[in-house]
């Protein structure tokens, strides 16, 4: 074991509702264009909430080698290897000069196959159990995107998959950085993929009352830190990166888009769906991604919060940015992707880790839309409705799940 090995960045991919591939996706960040929309995949009528941000004019045949493939799929597996595919190639790996034994495969999901859930129950319901499909398990379990890009790729290094709620991404590269600091692997896959706007899903988290029912105004709906945010939008979509041992990717001239340099998770063990009011789980989760980074406080830049637009957790992920941050959360630049792409639960952590490289290549620190009132204690730097040009060296990644689950990551600009 080395944990002296030095972990980067090197490929980027991402499926959003506001754009199908990484630049697209950025571009519209950047202006504070809202993916946010009527959801069209079924009728809305009869939910309290009727919006959410879709993947539009999605077309998984370029992404599968077996056409048959896209019909033994769910919608989460075919968002995460178009994503895969993207990073692959964005990172320009030459997959026949690489030693697949190294290269690993962790893409998560923190639902996975709910519409082949949903179909598959109603067929057992109305025709009986001789007419469900031989793919509905496969089809199904969260697991099978890692399965399937390993699969597709030939990667026969460490593959799995970690369900943690909307934590699910940031844990998926966290412990693809892990693995690569103790010498399991050299290279890695990693992020999250979801695809939950079904009519089980929106009924679940409507009956829980956690989304907005802003239904006459759906750009404005995700407001994160706003005094009249009401809940977060559902959203699907994917992001992956590729994270590489330094001197493996300098061996092969690989560009860089930042070195992935700490990582905490924890828990709150407090209750099922919201955080402590003080936020001390996100707090130590964040303490603890400094503290493996060995950078401190004052020295970061730029936190993509996980902010997605409910009343008490904005307001404790700001309470432990204060807890952390001290007198520099004040002037550390924050903002919530989120309120642009609404929450894409297991797949969020992977789009914002892409949008955290990208604001280093950059030095843009995109907008928290919609915030045109802070509410009460939300009273730090959130970006407010335009992006700013700022030099980005360090930044901070935070995804917090149901279930108390925390996990943040720390990169920071490449120094060679």
């Amino acid at each position: 074991m080395n944990t002296d090995r030095r972990v980067v960045i090197t490929g980027l991919g991402a499926i959003t509702p506001v754009g199908n591939n990484v630049e697209t996706f950025w571009s519209n960040l950047k202006k504070g264009v809202s993916g946010i929309r009527k959801i069209e995949a079924f009728d809305t009528t009869d939910y309290d909430c009727q919006i959410g941000g879709e993947v539009r004019d999605f077309d998984p045949k370029p992404f599968f080698r077996n056409p048959k493939d896209i019909r033994r799929t769910d919608r989460f597996a075919q968002l995460a290897l178009a994503a895969a595919k993207m990073a692959l190639e964005n990172s320009g790996i030459d997959l026949e000069k690489l030693n697949r034994d190294r290269f690993g495969v962790i893409v998560s999901s923190g639902i996975g196959g709910l519409k082949t859930l949903e179909d598959q129950y109603t067929v057992l319901v109305t025709k009986g159990p001789s007419r469900n499909s031989p793919f509905t398990i496969p089809m199904l379990i969260s697991n099978m995107a890692s399965g399937l890009i390993s699969m597709e790729y030939g990667l026969h290094g460490p593959n799995m998959c970690i369900v943690t709620a909307c934590a699910t991404s940031n844990n998926a590269i966290g412990e693809s950085w892990r693995m690569i600091k103790f010498g399991d692997a050299d290279i890695f896959l990693a992020g999250g993929s979801e695809a939950s706007i079904v009519a089980i899903g929106l009924a679940g988290f409507s009956a829980m009352r956690a989304l907005s029912t802003r239904n006459d105004e759906p750009e404005r709906a995700s407001r994160p830190f706003d005094r009249d945010r009401d809940g977060f939008v559902m959203s699907e979509g994917a992001g992956v990166v590729v994270v590489e041992e330094l001197e493996h990717a300098k061996a092969r001239g690989a560009k860089i888009y930042c070195e992935l340099a700490g990582y905490g998770l924890t828990a709150d063990a407090y209750h099922m769906t919201a955080p402590p009011p003080n936020g001390e789980g996100a707090a130590r989760a964040m303490q603890l991604a400094l503290e493996h980074a060995r950078i401190s406080a004052d020295q970061v830049d730029y936190i993509n919060a996980h902010a997605t637009s409910t009343d008490i957790g904005d307001l404790c992920e700001t309470r432990a940015i204060k807890k952390v941050f001290g007198n520099h959360a004040r002037k550390v630049s924050i903002s919530s992707t989120k309120s642009m792409t609404g929450h894409l639960l297991g797949g969020a952590g992977g789009v914002e880790m892409a949008a955290c490289a990208l604001a280093i290549r950059d030095s843009v620190i995109p907008p928290t839309i919609n915030l045109e009132n802070p509410s009460e204690e939300c009273d730090l730097d959130y970006t407010p409705n335009v992006a700013r040009e700022k030099k980005v060296r360090v930044v901070l990644n935070n995804s917090f799940g149901f279930g108390g689950h925390n996990a943040t990551l720390v990169a920071t600009q490449f120094a060679g």
